[in-house]
């Protein structure tokens, strides 16, 4: 206990230093235009503060009738927004256009609404309800380079009712009719696209060739060109340009906007404007801000519970000291719980708490986390030492960049964290309360929350489906949630194959039995793997491949089965030495094969594309930079708080590449020692499994030897999946694997991935314990 203390305490001050060091910034509170009736004044990355926005992205005029903007940038959009309705510049609603044309080829709209659209064009009659394209009544084969996903997506979209279909846009363009594509010669493919957008079908003008193609739509009021498209400002509360956001206020001659999310920062509040602009400067605040109050009352008072308890446990032993020691913890649980989502949701209201807030919050979770009753096991130490390295590792990437929003991600994280801890402490303290009271769930019960459980992560998955994308839906990812409902649910399937006949179930047919039992987990993994194949990547099927090989081989030693188990490390050596081939030898099997061969080719010769490749050679650089010692060859000491420099140029450094963020600025003397604590963090869960396992064996009863066996086989799984993001994040960082869209669990900014499965984990190892360890 006294090693962990020190080690939290050492990285949380290594937190405060940073914000003590960090130099000061500043950004604009107030953007002012000031133009006469009939001027006009073009905007871009420089004038607005947005980082994200191009050289010259936007074009306001002010005349006898108002302001009116108009989106000079080819690839970037600007949003108009309207109490609580949106429109995207450079792009319209099919509701009431009767005609509109691509680069020459013109089509006739027959009917057109919120949810389909009909046009002709040389003969052919098209349909299109947001999902899938009709030519003349029937849908187009798939094209020849899809993948089964795609071929999959598409019969879905096919047999399934318009409400249960997967949006897919609509793409004219190339010289192909296939799929949801609409071929025409002489175009670009991507030059124009219809899509479902906010519930209406919207035509958007693409940017193949780096430069917006000509779409002219005729309605009512008469043609307009998509490419010149410019809106009257009456009634916009807000823009979007680029990522930045912008509060919009107009009074005659004058036009008034207030930045947040995403502002450029900088060292001195000075900048040369055109006259016409004018800029009020204000400084990054990070010791207060953010109307936290409430969150600072509610952790003084959490940390107030927690020193009650632990007096009261100090005291001599009576009921009386036993129940202020337990209120003091549910209610210092309970408080951390409330703060947490007090925090989240203030952040997602654009009043994220201070970073000085949020340093106190994390470290205030942890140390609720570490002072509930029980005793201290290596899986929990280490996992709170990799909780506090990795709130500093992105405090530092937060105080690093040079924009306002960075930060963004450490606050959340330490949000998350405290409504992680806050939970799994209630959770913690009800076991604690009923294993006192020998009192204990039905297998029914049991079976029942299970099956409740994996109903909550597939609709969660059917939600992503249906109404996100590869990177979530409504700022959440239900894959963590699934991934935790597989492992409980497999777990739970081999617990009951090993009390075969001792279960409270007699069926005479064993074969019916064993698929009975192993159906709802065969039933989840390929619902899983079905919503997984829709991401344009293969790194959440070598997540499953790594899982499914750490459950065989738990239930090979478990089982005693030597066969088994030998091959399964047979095939986990045959996959490093398949590894070693693709690396040393030709690509020319990939290029055949055809699986992700982009990828691979990237991997093998980044140099070779200096566009997907950048990511690669970027993290390679950043690595090479920081060298043994760091990039400041002080363990990065000397630059906590300082400038991160070129690094967070590479894409998803926060995420996919934060390893390399962290071995440039700690050396590969800190990326040892973060090795060394995953490394103990992996034994722990392995050591707290194998002893669940021999109090299962041990015991003599149905229930007892289940609740063993289960913790066994849960641990198993989720140190397995843990194993999988730690060598797939490394893997990628250090070039040993191609590049795969997974955190590094505990270092990268995963709200999702910490609040959905790490949390629950930590939980569920520290339950396990007391009567696995004798607390």
């Amino acid at each position: 206990m006294a090693l962990t203390l020190a080690l939290l305490a050492g990285l949380c001050g290594l937190q405060a230093l940073a914000l003590l060091r960090a130099p000061a910034a500043w950004l604009p509170a107030a953007i002012t235009v000031n133009l006469a009736a009939g001027d006009s004044i073009t905007l871009g990355q420089r004038e607005l503060a947005a980082p994200q926005s191009d050289r010259n992205h936007l074009s306001l005029r002010h005349d006898a009738n108002g302001w009116a903007l108009r989106n000079l940038s080819a690839g970037k959009q600007v949003v108009l927004l309207r109490d609580g309705s949106e429109q995207r510049l450079g792009s319209m609603a099919m509701q009431g256009l009767q005609r509109f044309q691509i680069d020459g080829a013109v089509f006739n709209v027959g009917a057109a609404d919120a949810h389909e659209v009909s046009f002709t064009r040389d003969g052919h009659a098209w349909r299109y309800d947001g999902a899938v394209l009709y030519r003349d009544g029937s849908q187009q084969a798939n094209c020849p380079e899809s993948r089964l996903a795609s071929k999959a997506l598409s019969a879905w979209n096919r047999i399934m009712p318009l409400a249960l279909t997967i949006a897919r846009p609509l793409s004219f363009g190339g010289n192909l009719y296939c799929d949801n594509r609409l071929g025409l010669a002489q175009v670009t493919p991507g030059a124009a696209q219809i899509a479902r957008v906010n519930g209406r079908l919207q035509l958007s003008a693409g940017n193949p060739d780096g430069d917006r193609a000509a779409v002219l739509v005729t309605d009512r009021s008469g043609q307009a060109d998509l490419r010149k498209q410019e809106a009257a400002l009456t009634g916009v509360n807000a823009i979007m340009v680029g990522h930045t956001r912008f509060q919009l206020t107009t009074q005659d001659d004058q036009l008034t906007l207030q930045p947040s999310r995403h502002v450029k920062l900088f060292s001195d509040p000075e900048l040369k404007l055109p006259e016409q602009v004018s800029w009020q400067w204000q400084q990054r605040t990070l010791w207060s801000g953010g109307h936290a109050d409430a969150i600072w009352i509610g952790m003084a008072l959490c940390l107030a519970c927690v020193a009650v308890s632990a007096g009261a446990r100090g005291l001599a032993r009576s009921p009386w000291t036993a129940r202020v020691a337990d209120g003091g913890g549910l209610l210092a649980a309970a408080g951390m719980l409330a703060v947490g989502l007090i925090a989240l949701i203030a952040q997602r209201a654009g009043y994220a708490p201070s970073a000085a807030c949020s340093l106190l919050l994390g470290a205030s979770a942890l140390l609720v986390w570490l002072a509930l009753p029980g005793r201290l096991t290596l899986a929990t130490a280490a996992g709170a030492v990799l909780l506090a390295a990795g709130l500093l590792a992105q405090l530092e990437l937060g105080l690093g960049a040079p924009e306002s929003s960075w930060l963004r991600y450490y606050q959340k994280s330490a949000a998350m964290l405290a409504i992680g801890a806050g939970l799994g402490g209630l959770l913690r303290l009800w076991a604690q309360h009923q294993a006192a009271r020998g009192a204990h769930l039905q297998q029914r019960t049991i079976e029942w929350l299970l099956a409740l459980f994996a109903a909550v992560a597939l609709a969660a998955l059917a939600a992503q489906v249906l109404w996100g994308d590869e990177t979530g839906v409504f700022d959440l990812q239900p894959v963590e949630l699934a991934k935790l409902a597989l492992t409980a649910l497999t777990a739970h399937c081999l617990a009951l194959r090993f009390n075969w006949h001792s279960g409270p179930q007699r069926l005479a047919d064993h074969g019916a039995r064993w698929l009975q039992l192993i159906a709802p987990a065969l039933l989840f993994l390929a619902l899983l793997s079905l919503a997984l194949v829709q991401v344009d990547d293969f790194s959440p099927l070598i997540l499953l491949l790594v899982w499914s090989t750490g459950m065989g081989l738990a239930y090979a030693v478990a089982a005693g089965n030597r066969v088994l188990a030998a091959l399964l490390l047979a095939g986990a050596l045959m996959a490093v030495a398949g590894v070693v081939y693709l690396r040393v030898f030709g690509t020319d099997d990939l290029i055949r094969w055809g699986f992700y061969a982009d990828r691979f080719l990237v991997w093998l010769n980044p140099a070779e594309h200096p566009h997907t490749g950048q990511q690669l050679l970027l993290g390679a650089r950043a690595i090479g930079d920081g060298g043994w010692l760091g990039a400041d060859h002080w363990l990065g000491l000397r630059a906590l708080g300082q400038s991160a420099g070129g690094v967070v140029q590479i894409p998803a450094v926060q995420d996919d590449f934060a390893a390399s963020f962290f071995l440039n600025r700690h050396g590969l003397v800190g990326g040892l020692l973060l090795w060394a604590v995953q490394a103990a963090f992996l034994i722990g869960i392995v050591l707290t499994a194998v002893r669940a396992y021999r109090s299962g064996t041990a015991a003599r009863n149905f229930r007892h030897a289940w609740v063993g066996r289960f913790r066994y086989f849960a641990l198993c799984g989720g140190g397995a999946f843990v194993l999988a993001h730690f060598l797939l994040s490394w893997g990628t960082n250090l070039a040993i694997f191609p590049i795969m869209g997974q955190p590094m669990s505990f270092l990268s900014a995963g709200g999702s991935h910490l609040l959905f499965f790490l949390c629950p984990l930590l939980t569920f190892c520290a339950i396990s314990a007391p009567s696995t360890e004798g607390v």
